[in-house]
């Protein structure tokens, strides 16, 4: 009876580690439809920009490729900010530590520049997103680090500049923190939504209080477990969440 019972707990064990280890879904709101992907503080999120040769990967593929090599695959990801014609990212951008890209603070052009805008940051056991101004305030110490703009909730408020009526919609992308920067949700529109609609799935559909926009009609996602494998033209950074192969 022990034996059965030790046995019956490691199945848990096992099943209950598999399911930290990413959760993609479906979801709707307010009638538009939103896939999303979360991961934990304390699992294996990244930001992939170059390959060893130097050159941008560029792709889901190339990534998955580059991880092999150490046994790891990637359980989802999403393109992550954006990017000039030669895929360099165009804000602030930071890989295991070191930082490859400047921060930008002026405001600008498009929608990177429409201040605010913020930073997507993955710290030692905890994520963050933070506003500009603030993130050159304080310089946490992020081990990966993506810029991108505008916010879409700061501190439970959508941003000053979206309107409920804007005809401008779009398929979209972005990340947004929980309170206690336990939890990180990644997500994409399925739908053409506008700012002020994507801003409020993330506000009061997800409870988040800050979330950044990653971009727009480039969003791609990767997430084989809502069967989800984008294709596109080459992207600039990349986010994923990594875990062992097989």
């Amino acid at each position: 009876m022990k034996t059965r019972l030790k046995i019956a707990a490691l199945v848990l064990v096992a099943s209950a580690s598999q399911a930290a280890a990413g959760v993609c879904r479906d979801m709707e709101f307010d009638g538009a439809r939103y896939s999303l992907c979360e991961a934990e503080a304390s699992e294996d999120v990244r930001l992939f920009l170059n390959g060893t040769d130097e050159k941008p990967l560029g792709t889901f593929r190339a990534v998955d490729q580059s991880l092999a090599a150490d046994g790891k695959r990637l359980a989802f990801a999403m393109n992550a900010g954006m990017y000039h014609e030669d895929r360099r990212p165009v804000g602030y951008y930071v890989e295991k530590g070191a930082e490859m890209a400047a921060l930008q603070r002026k405001p600008g052009p498009g929608n990177f520049g429409l201040q605010p805008n913020g930073v997507f940051c993955v710290l030692d056991g905890s994520f963050a997103v933070v506003e500009t101004l603030a993130f050159d305030a304080a310089r946490p110490n992020c081990r990966f680090a993506s810029q991108s703009g505008p916010m879409l909730v700061l501190s439970g408020a959508l941003h000053p500049k979206f309107a409920m009526d804007s005809e401008s919609v779009n398929i979209r992308n972005g990340v947004g923190v929980s309170e206690d920067g336990k939890r990180a949700f990644f997500v994409i529109s399925d739908d053409a939504v506008n700012f002020h609609a994507f801003a409020r799935f993330f506000r009061d559909g997800l409870k988040v209080p800050n979330a950044l926009f990653f971009d727009g009609t480039i969003s791609r996602l990767y997430a084989p477990e809502v069967g989800r494998d984008d294709f596109g033209f080459p992207m600039g950074p990349i986010v994923g969440l990594v875990v062992p192969a097989g």
